[in-house]
């Protein structure tokens, strides 16, 4: 098999985006839109990818410089489709095989698309293959004139003839080339056309008249190849995004009960007779064990959440893991880099941060517990705080198994509770506990009889 390359261009600003982020880089089903166009070119197993950027160029390399295998070329000023590729010929130059061209604001073509791409333009012998789609409304788009049936030529809309303008087949901007004659194609371009730019569609009538072989694929579903241009498509194409990734779910046995108002991003895993209840965010690497069930308003990114957890309403989880059997919420809070271990409660307006919490523990109230590593089977009384914060610096806390901490008290870190201990409610505990003790470490009650009535003589 030759090799393949794929060139992605993203050098376009968006203006119709309105926006100071580069259009490549607004997110659609949780990921950058250019996010998508890699996911699908790395299907296809290329040598080599070329990014080539243009307006906030840093910025886009700076998303993307973590992904292996990723090189980029600028181009600047950005003067056409074609002078875009052309950017691309110094990373290329010594290559051979097909190069496929994808567009960085197009996230919704399949990888099977892509594959039937490839293998016709390489079965075929083509030096250039063009994906094609039937639409009822073509404005905007190039249209593909054909003669006896083939491909003669892609005709931008404002180049277009009444006549042309009648054709609803449209090109997608998404090509295969044979590596061997494309740059010194790209050389032969002109720019004498309404746009003043260099257009890539024009290899078609060069390679026509050098008597060169084009082919063209024509999509069955023309949502494929939907651009991103302005915020109303880009939540189009979300919504689609949206819907694929809630219909793939639902087909592996996990109930959502409206997928309407229900938001999972492309990269979350779900297990089956999980339930998601309406309005639930799933974000990022989430993944969401069997038989779950998320009630309305809960946001989670990032963690993970094993078997038969259940998560009531209205409950933020982010980078952080719940085990088996816990039950989390309403009104929780969870921050990164917390541990909720198996059977464990998480109760209303409970806060945790950088916390392990033990097998069967339960924080049923109002508290909040960070830097702490709580043990097995220790109750946190209603209003408890972990003080770990000294103004510089954060501290410790250590509550071992089975240990009761009584309502309202605040553990001034760092301290250790010891096993068994119990803690008086309302203490403010500034020294470690021993095992087995009661800790009482407030001030003495004293009652004064008779003084509201001398008050109030």
């Amino acid at each position: 098999m030759p090799d393949i390359h794929v060139v992605v261009l993203a050098a376009g600003k968006g203006t119709r985006m309105k926006s100071a982020l580069p259009k490549v880089l607004h997110r659609a089903g949780d990921r950058p839109l250019i996010e998508h166009v890699l996911g699908t070119a790395g299907s296809i197993s290329p040598a080599s990818i070329v990014v080539v950027v243009g307006h906030e160029a840093d910025r886009v390399k700076d998303a993307l410089g973590k992904r292996l295998g990723l090189s980029f070329a600028l181009q600047e000023p950005q003067l056409g489709t074609g002078h875009a590729l052309l950017q691309a010929e110094p990373l290329l130059r010594d290559a051979s095989g097909t190069l496929v061209l994808l567009s960085g604001d197009v996230p919704l073509l399949r990888p099977d698309t892509l594959a039937s791409l490839v293998r016709r333009h390489e079965k075929r012998l083509a030096a250039a293959t063009v994906l094609t789609a039937i639409v009822p409304s073509p404005e905007g788009y190039g249209r593909i004139v054909r003669e006896g049936g083939q491909i003669a030529a892609i005709v931008e809309h404002k180049d277009a003839s009444p006549a042309d303008r009648e054709i609803r087949e449209i090109n997608s901007g998404i090509y295969a080339f044979d590596i061997a004659p494309l740059f010194e194609a790209l050389h032969a371009i002109g720019s004498s056309n309404a746009q003043g730019e260099y257009y890539l569609p024009d290899l078609v009538r060069i390679y026509r008249r050098r008597g060169l072989t084009v082919e063209t694929v024509k999509l069955d579903d023309a949502r494929e190849i939907l651009g991103v241009n302005s915020r109303r498509e880009l939540a189009d194409v979300s919504a689609i995004l949206r819907s694929h990734k809630n219909d793939e779910l639902m087909a592996a046995g996990v109930t959502i009960v409206d997928p309407a108002t229900t938001f999972i991003g492309v990269d979350v895993a779900i297990g089956t007779d999980t339930i998601i209840h309406p309005g639930v965010y799933l974000e990022g690497q989430t993944r969401i064990g069997s038989r779950c069930e998320i009630q309305s308003g809960v946001r989670i990114v990032n963690s993970a959440i094993d078997d038969g957890v259940a998560i009531n309403n209205f409950c933020l989880i982010v980078d952080s893991h719940v085990s088996r059997g816990a039950k989390i919420g309403p009104f929780a809070h969870i921050r990164p880099q917390s541990d909720i271990g198996e059977d464990a409660h998480i109760g209303n307006f409970v806060e945790l941060k950088k916390t392990t919490l033990g097998r069967g523990s339960k924080a049923n109230h109002l508290a909040y517990l960070g830097d702490a590593t709580i043990g097995e089977q220790v109750n946190i009384g209603a209003g408890t705080i972990t003080c770990n914060y000294d103004g510089t610096l954060k501290h410790p806390t250590v509550i071992e198994d089975g240990a009761f901490i009584g309502s309202d008290t605040q553990l001034i870190a760092p301290v250790r509770i010891g096993k068994g201990s119990y803690v008086a409610a309302g203490s403010s505990i500034t020294e470690d506990v021993p095992p087995e003790s009661l800790a009482i470490a407030r001030g003495k009650q004293i009652n004064k009889e008779g003084w509201v009535s001398k008050r109030k003589k």
